[in-house]
This record gives C-alpha cells, structure tokens and sequence, in this order.
C-alpha cells in the first residue's frame, strides 16, 4: 500500500496579485484528497513592486543587469511565504511532510530555454523547519522542454476524482491560457500546451487606464464597444504568433498596443473580444488533434471570473464545444494550481514524472525540482 503525505502547495500566478495556498493529502499517484485552500493577497505596495519589476525584464541580459534587485525582491517574496506558511500551520492538527513552492514566474523564454521563478526554496525551508521542494522548471528544460505547462499530470488525476463522462478538455484561465487533454484511456497520452493570453491583457488594460488589478466581472469590457477594425487588425498580427512551435508562454509574449487610442471601456471591450477570439481559434485548432473530437471543456482559474470573457468563449465554441466552470463538479476552480504544486512536491519526492513530450516538449518524461531539507 503506498504512502501517502500531507503536502502544502503555493501558488503566485502572472497576476501577481497574491498566493494560493492549498494542502492536499496524495500519494503522488493515484490518491488524491483537498484538506485546505486559502488565499494572502499580496498589499497594493508590493503587487505594484512585482509589476514594476516583471516589467524591467525583457531579456535574458536584463535578469544579469537586475541581479541586485531581484535578489532583494526574492527575499521579500519568501519571507510573505514563510509568514502565510506558518499562519496556515498553525490552523491545522497534524503535520506538513513536504511543501511545493512554485515561487514567482519573473521571466520565462520558451526559445531561450529560460524560466526564471523567484522564490529561495532553501531560505524558506529554514524559515518553516519543512521539508521543500522549489524551482520546478529547470530540469525539463535541460531535458529539451519548455518548462511549462506542468499542472497537466495534476489535471489528469483531477478528471478521475470528479463524475464525467471522459474524455474531456480542462482549460485553465490564468494570465496565460493553458488546455490539457484527458482521454478516456487512463493510460493514454498526455497532451497540453498553452494556448494563448488568458487574463494577462486584460488585466494589463486595467492597470494602466485605472490603477485596478482586474475587470471585475468583466463588467467594464460590457458596457464598452468593440473597435472591430483595431480588432481585426490585432488579430491578424497575431497569426504570426500561431505557427511558431511554442507550447508555453510568458506575458511578454502578448502587448496591448494595438488598443491605443481607446477609451478605457472601448479598450476593455475589445481586448477581451481578442482573447477570446484567440482562445476560440487555438481550442477548436487542439482538440481537431485528437482522436475523439466531441468533448467537453472545464474551466478553472481566475478568468472563468470574467463573466464577459465567458460568455464570449461560450458564444465562439457553442456549436462545437461544452463550456463548463469546474465548480460544478464540486472542485474549487480558483486552487487548482496551488493543489498541483503541492502534488507535484510529492511527485518530485518519489521521483515521478512530472513532465512530458507531448506537455512540455521534453525529450522524455521527466522529474524536476530541487529537494531542501532544513528541518
């Protein structure tokens, strides 16, 4: 009978707006039970320092020419860590094995092979007397990867616990836009990639034109207009991007540009209209890949918030596709993330795959992640 641990996962997206904290207890396999979930928003002081300081960072040379900074900055984000670890710890009655600390994805060049997460996973183990496992990437891209998406085999796993009819699509809306195949052979392959901007344009928008992290509800993209030539033309531009063989993506990989000159509602309107226009064209695109086309898709994370973004996805796949938020299936859609980090932990513990050819690009499957224990 194998082992199972009680594993804590953290998760700061590109929204950079706070951390997801989740505990689960898993074998790392099979077995697979939420015990918490939780989420420390990040003070407007600091969210707008990780903004400033993402945006330094638009090669690999700046990450050399900004060492100093980002080396304070990283002490800043595991010390928050550290705080919302040990004030979760203190909630619970029974004991942490290990804990997955994702960290804080400042750069990430799928070309270049570079990801960057700042997060001092042997400082943090020290700070929480746990064991921890940090920097999840970096093997996979020794091994021809990409470094991302790495939820899918969590993904997996998820489809198994709630009751549907496989096979399926989860589509996770974070500020990047991820989907993973689900088959209804447990055995099968597994295929993912992401496929798009998911809340990072939006959110963008938001911040420059209002000081706001996001459009609550999507309620400013409703009462705008779409400016359907700058939309058009932006799309188009975009095409460029499609064929490139690039299965994960950096927020730098997408601008909002093209919405110069709009109002802040008109703006709101029509970014949103772009990103789901290119969800829309690389869902249909994916899943024409697959052996069993008909399927639905389950949404998870902070842009199934978006009420606008969607019913415009739903509106766009309607006669195609089943758009449906997870939640419905009795999993919260907002922790996802967090829970796979912390199932990831484990699997790096085992030295399990966490990885694959046909998620990532790696050559083989892989594991990865660094392994501290300061207790």
């Amino acid at each position: 009978m194998s082992k199972s641990f009680y594993s804590l996962g953290l998760m700061s997206g590109t929204s950079m707006d706070g951390i997801d904290v989740s505990i689960i207890k898993s074998d790392g396999e099979v077995k697979f039970n939420g015990v918490l979930n939780k989420y420390f928003e990040y003070s407007d002081d600091f969210h707008k320092n990780l903004i400033s300081n993402r945006d330094k960072i638009n090669n690999s040379e700046d990450l050399r020419i900004y060492t100093k900074e980002l080396e304070v900055l990283e002490k800043e984000i595991t010390l928050f860590h550290a705080k919302v670890i040990n004030e979760v710890i203190k909630e619970i009655d029974f004991n942490i094995d290990i804990i997955g600390f994702h960290g804080q994805t400042i750069f990430h060049n799928a070309d270049e092979k570079i990801s960057k997460q700042l997060g001092d996973g042997s400082l943090l183990s020290q700070l929480v007397k746990k064991k921890v496992v940090y920097d999840f990437r970096q093997n996979d891209l020794r091994n021809g990867g990409q470094g991302a998406p790495l939820a899918p085999i969590f993904h997996k796993l998820i489809s198994q616990k709630i009751k549907i009819d496989l096979p399926i699509c989860m589509l996770n809306l974070g500020g990047i836009a991820n989907i993973t195949a689900i088959e209804s052979d447990i055995n099968s392959t597994l295929v993912s990639r992401d496929i798009g901007p998911g809340n990072c344009l939006i959110d963008e928008w938001m911040r420059k034109k209002t000081g706001k992290k996001f459009d609550k509800d999507g309620l400013t993209a409703k009462i705008g207009k779409i400016n359907i030539a700058i939309l058009n033309q932006a799309l188009d531009n975009h095409e460029s991007l499609k064929y490139k063989n690039i299965l994960s993506y950096d927020p730098k990989d997408f601008d909002i540009n093209f919405l110069r000159g709009l109002s802040l509602e008109d703006g709101a309107s029509t970014v949103t209209e772009f990103t789901a226009a290119v969800l829309e064209d690389r869902i249909v695109d994916f899943i024409s890949k697959l052996s069993d086309k008909s399927r639905k898709v389950l949404v998870c994370g902070g842009g199934r918030k978006n009420l606008t973004l969607m019913e415009t996805i739903k509106k766009k796949l309607s006669k195609k596709h089943t758009i449906e938020n997870i939640d419905s299936y009795g999993i919260d859609g907002d922790f996802i993330e967090s829970q796979a980090f912390a199932y990831l932990a484990i699997r790096s513990f085992l030295k399990l795959p966490i990885s694959f050819p046909n998620t990532t690009g790696c050559k083989e499957p892989s594991t990865g992640g660094i392994l501290v224990e300061n207790i």
